[in-house]
């Protein structure tokens, strides 16, 4: 189990579709799936996405529990997502605050559906089909953005709507 550096925005692998998953059962997968989950824990992450560590494949980690960065976050064991599409959407969406590993020290408002119907394989090639809403629908939505190479701060309509993980801190802490 190693944990990976996470790359930050710039990166070209960032900006780039990743590629679908031909072969769950490689080692090389198997590998990549272990890293990624050491990784989004020593990160207090709620996700991790291949591309952010320098893999061009459409997969991605989703879990979630209460830490500094998302205090209020649901519990969810890591989930892996392999080959993820949203097939439906509500038409209710909601601003909310996200934060990224690969931009690190930014927050910013981001409207999401708040409901969504996903289909996906896990580690294990098993098909999967889930109605996701509130904070793990935002989840879903973020990490597919990555695969799609898309970062939060592209979903802005000014980069200055950003804003410094301390302004964030200070802001939930007089909340």
């Amino acid at each position: 189990m190693n944990t990976l550096i996470v790359l930050q925005r710039g990166a070209p692998i960032l900006a780039a579709i990743a590629k679908p998953v031909d072969k769950i059962n490689t080692d090389e997968i198997k590998q990549l799936i272990v890293d990624l989950k050491a990784t989004v824990a020593a990160e207090k992450g709620v996700g991790i996405a291949a591309p952010q560590v320098g893999k061009s494949l459409r997969l991605f980690i989703m879990c979630s529990a209460p830490n500094e960065r998302y205090p209020d976050a649901p519990l969810l064991a890591p989930s892996v997502i392999i080959n993820p599409e949203i097939i439906a959407r509500s038409h209710q969406q909601e601003l909310a605050w996200e934060g990224c590993l690969s931009v690190k020290g930014k927050r910013a408002l981001v409207s999401r559906y708040t409901s969504i119907d996903v289909k996906y394989l896990d580690e294990n090639a098993t098909k999967h089909h889930k109605t996701l809403t509130g904070f793990l629908a935002r989840i879903f939505q973020h990490e597919l953005d990555h695969l799609d190479g898309i970062t939060f701060i592209e979903r802005l309509n000014d980069e200055s709507d950003a804003i410094d993980e301390q302004q964030w801190r200070q802001q939930n802490l007089n909340s």
